[in-house]
């Protein structure tokens, strides 16, 4: 058996985390739709106008009425609400942690944790960039109340897919000014290119941020963006064949604990589809034998929790439409 089932009392507290978590997040998200910025009455010209400041910009809300009036008192104590509401859910959080380390829940590795809560609050995550590789395997197993063997987990790095095709409609003013390199090095200075122009982050500790994409289909005309914006030392994501699967593939969302007690949210393609991407990449006879071992038993172990904890079955033809059929096939080599 390549996973283990939790304990009761270890759901239990998995599932709590979460639904304080998602809270949080929630209220996060309405603080930057609803609270951003501030308001303020000015006098000008003997009259008292409300001004509306978001960053650098101040406009006008109109003069002193009944509506100006009810427009500030209203924002001010939504604001005071949302800012306390985020303050009791992060207390909360804080108290959990130290449980959820004991319990033995701490799974996904503390910086790769970092870079994903970091991206889901700039609304990356999900959007434009998705967790792939092995790091995958934490959502699979949170969701499916499990923890996976040692060995199929340990990993030293991060790969995140870049959907390009949304290049800068989701992107930030901040994340355009210093490029996904400069996000990284805001969480930890001693990220840097593995290699000038390079598609790989690595810091200090040897920890890698891998930024992959779909290849071409025509890679003679291959001009699709390739990074999330242009600073001089942005990274550049590789094209690798086959991630054009992945990036069509359902979603699958969900939230795992990190080493360090805190929950982290995880964005990736449905378990079956990488259970089946899996096995396709470990028939590749130029990849290290060892990787290739390594993949089949990760993609048997996602397809057991998929059928088995998760209640999904691998002849939905709509969840696995984004596969050819020809690696739809290898699910005789699954089980």
């Amino acid at each position: 058996m390549s996973y283990v089932g939790l304990r009761g009392e270890q759901q239990r507290q998995l599932i709590d985390a979460g639904d304080v978590f998602e809270a949080w997040r929630e209220a996060s998200a309405e603080r930057r739709r609803r609270f951003v910025g501030s308001m303020r009455w000015v006098e000008r010209g003997g009259k008292s106008y409300l001004l509306r400041k978001i960053g650098s910009r101040e406009r006008s809300l109109g003069p002193a009425s009944a509506e100006t009036r009810e427009a500030y008192d209203r924002f001010i104590a939504g604001r005071d609400a949302n800012a306390d509401r985020i303050a009791g859910l992060a207390t909360r959080l804080d108290q959990m942690a130290p449980v959820n380390k004991a319990m033995g829940l701490g799974r996904v590795p503390t910086v790769a944790a970092r870079i994903l809560r970091d991206l889901d609050l700039r609304e990356l995550l999900g959007h434009q960039l998705f967790v792939v590789g092995t790091n995958a395997l934490y959502a699979y197993e949170a969701r499916a109340g499990v923890r996976l063997s040692p060995d199929l987990l340990a990993t030293a790095d991060v790969d995140l897919l870049y959907d390009s095709r949304q290049r800068l409609s989701l992107v930030g003013r901040e994340v355009r000014d210093v490029g996904f390199l400069g996000i990284l090095q805001r969480l930890d200075h001693s990220f840097a290119p593995a290699r000038k122009g390079d598609f790989r982050a690595v810091n200090r500790d040897g920890y890698f941020v891998d930024l992959i994409r779909p290849e071409a289909r025509d890679p003679m005309r291959d001009l699709a963006p390739d990074a999330l914006s242009d600073p001089p030392d942005e990274l550049h994501g590789s094209p690798i064949h086959g991630l054009a699967w992945l990036i069509n593939a359902p979603r699958f969302e969900a939230v795992a604990i990190a080493e360090d007690g805190y929950p982290v949210p995880l964005v990736c393609v449905d378990p079956r589809v990488f259970a089946l991407h899996k096995a396709w990449i470990s028939r590749d006879e130029a990849r290290d034998p060892r990787k290739r071992t390594r993949d089949m038993e990760q993609a048997r172990a996602c397809a057991a929790l998929a059928t088995s904890r998760l209640g999904m079955s691998f002849s939905s033809t709509a969840a696995l439409s984004a596969l050819p059929a020809a690696i739809q096939a290898l699910v005789s080599a699954l089980t």
